[in-house]
């Protein structure tokens, strides 16, 4: 082992056995907590399981159908106290069983657990409970994890932002009018908030990627044949996989050490016969980008002109591993966007392999896709993709032979790309384009590629737009170099700390969430002069809640005749300068207003920095009446 592998090694061992007087005084927040922080207040005895399950609870309670309103979680285990009640004793009486022991997590709800309802978003499935749990459940379970619950998905795992008919549409919380990505959107947005410690989604297009990308989380999408499928829904079987999404590069390199392996009831495991094991926490090392060489995928960086940004803080990433010793270079794949166009197999092979999951479930409430659409047990967003992918009459035709031939051109011409350039990793944007708004179209994906050849392909934040909005850069590596791929973002993550938490669930104060914050006004000169405005007096009310980005407002103006106001306005601004309107709070011959602004990220950095002001213009002073900040209390 390379002597930094062993030290990184040692530092994550340490900080899971060591304690040290600052941690022993002060219990951890569950808030953005990792897992070795977690299991060494475990060990000292400052948390317990079934706290850390009440804690993530009550978050819950608070942020998923309360405040930004989440909609991130289906169901709750309600065993998942008497569980870790259990590991608790457990721990007392023989010790943790590894890094996992008693940490709560969540599931994707197309993943089977014995006892729980496997719905898959689905009306159709909703009542349907399988007979025993999926092959990565059952080694969580194994490793010490509990299972709190069960995420919201993109329904029937056919689609990128997370609308179904049981669960309907998940918001992300770095802003609540813009989707989670999908289709794991429900866990996404379920681990950035820190409902749990990690989460469990799947990914045949993009589905662990992209919202990993929309919620500035680290989502591996594993070499096909890495980890097992069995037991989750299938939507096409030969693009399925199923991993971990996390907050930090370590978390998702426990995770992916406690789920990984060979299953007899996953075929597609068999291509780990022979090879030797994959370690992800053995991999981790602060140098691993040193000497990497990574080609930057061009033709993928989107150029309109909402895409810029994106490209931007993806070449800002990837700039940031330069630093870190990779040798970075610009390379083009001649043929390769034709041959995304036509090599996906969902269409192909969705119906069947969804017939023959039902078909395995002895108490299925319906047998077939086509039964879900006679029976309208489906949202209407899935209405025209369900019907056309109900439309084979068999999988074995012409045109799956073709899709699965243009699969292996694809593999093929992946594998001399890395050959012809000495590619450890290539990178592009995980999405083109941000977050878009619930009920727009989210366009810009570049899932095809890993997950047409089976590549592994990981998902690391690479910034935020100027609307606070994360964006995603990928890096797509060669088949089983997955540890590769993680240790590459460790070093990232070590040098670069990328990723930062939603302002929409912050901390909770006594087990709630905190109060909308008061807001006081500062008065100040109008640019260009030595005298405060005082033609006027003005009273304001105005509170901001952070878990809304709602601003509620009252002004009132005195000593101005209604008919003499001409507006009262927020605007970008500083103490030497005004910046532009933002917000017309009222218009001409009105001298009270109120109401509430659902403020945009970028309108709520001017509020955080200082930089929003109240302005009022009167017919006797049309240039500017009144002038002061808004300051947080």
């Amino acid at each position: 082992m390379k002597p930094a592998r062993t030290a990184a090694l040692a530092t994550l061992l340490l900080a899971f056995a060591t304690p040290d007087a600052e941690a022993q005084r002060t219990p951890p927040t569950v808030v953005e907590t990792g897992i070795l922080d977690l299991q060494r207040a475990l060990e000292e005895g400052r948390l317990t399981s079934v706290q850390l399950v009440d804690a993530y609870e009550a978050r819950i309670r608070a942020y998923d159908q309360d405040g930004p309103r989440l909609n991130a979680i289906l169901r709750l285990n309600a065993r998942a106290r008497e569980e870790a009640a259990a590991l608790d004793r457990e721990r007392r009486e023989k010790g943790p069983r590894g890094p996992l022991h008693g940490i709560p997590v969540l599931l994707k709800d197309n993943y089977d657990v014995e006892g729980m309802q496997t719905s898959a978003g689905s009306l159709g499935l909703a009542a349907l409970v399988p007979p025993d749990d999926a092959a990565q459940v059952r080694k969580l379970r194994a490793a010490g994890a509990i299972i709190l619950g069960k995420t919201n998905l993109h329904e029937l795992a056919a689609g990128i932002t997370t609308i179904s008919s049981l669960g309907g549409q998940t918001l992300n919380p770095y802003d609540p009018s813009r989707n989670p990505g999908g289709s794991s959107g429900g866990t996404a947005a379920a681990v950035a908030a820190s409902f749990a410690a990690l989460g469990w989604g799947t990914d045949t297009c993009g589905s662990i990627r992209i919202p990993a990308a929309h919620q500035a989380l680290f989502g591996l999408r594993p070499t096909k044949g890495l980890s097992s499928i069995d037991g989750i829904v299938p939507l096409a079987h030969t693009q399925d996989v199923a991993g971990p999404l996390a907050r930090t590069v370590t978390d998702l390199a426990l995770a992916l050490d406690a789920t990984i392996g060979a299953d007899p009831a996953d075929p597609a495991t068999k291509a780990l016969e022979g090879r030797p094991p994959i370690r992800f926490v053995e991999s981790l090392a602060a140098d691993a980008l040193r000497g990497r060489r990574i080609g930057v995928l061009d033709q993928r960086f989107g150029r309109r002109a909402d895409e810029r940004e994106t490209g931007t803080l993806v070449r800002g990433a990837l700039d940031a591993m330069k630093k870190l010793g990779a040798d970075v270079i610009d390379i083009e794949i001649a043929g390769l966007d034709s041959l995304l166009d036509t090599s996906s197999l969902i269409r192909h092979e969705f119906k069947f392999d969804l017939a023959d999951y039902l078909a395995s479930a002895p108490d299925a409430p319906v047998r077939s896709l086509r039964e879900i659409l006679d029976r309208g047990l489906h949202h209407e967003a899935l209405d025209e993709r369900f019907r056309d992918r109900d439309k084979p009459e068999k999988r074995d035709t012409p045109e799956y032979r073709a899709a699965l031939a243009e699969q292996e051109q694809l593999r093929r011409l992946l594998l001399e790309t890395f050959e012809r350039h000495d590619l450890d990793a290539i990178a592009f944007p995980t999405m083109q384009r941000p977050p878009a708004r619930v009920g727009d179209p989210q366009e810009g994906s570049s899932c095809q590629i890993a997950a047409h050849a089976g590549f592994p392909a990981l998902s690391a934040p690479a910034g935020f737009t100027a609307d606070g909005l994360p964006i995603g850069i990928e890096l797509l590596g060669r088949p089983f170099e997955d540890a590769k791929l993680v240790a590459m973002a460790y070093a990232y993550e070590q040098a670069v700390q990328p990723r930062r938490p939603p302002a929409s669930t912050p901390e909770l104060v006594y087990g709630r969430a905190p109060q909308p914050a008061a807001l006081r006004i500062e008065p100040g000169r109008a640019p260009g002069t030595d005298s405060i405005p005082d033609a006027l007096s003005v009273q304001t009310s105005f509170r901001f809640d952070p878990t809304t980005n709602v601003l509620q407002y009252t002004v009132l103006l005195r000593d101005v005749a209604p008919e003499d106001v001409l507006a009262i306005v927020l605007s970008r601004g500083s103490p030497g300068a005004d910046g532009p309107v933002l917000h017309r709070l009222s218009g001409p011959g009105l001298a009270v207003t109120s109401g509430g602004l659902l403020l945009p990220g970028s309108h709520l950095a001017d509020l955080r920095s200082g930089r929003l002001w109240l302005r009022v213009f009167t017919r006797e002073r049309p240039l500017g009446a009144f002038r002061a900040r808004i300051v947080i209390e």
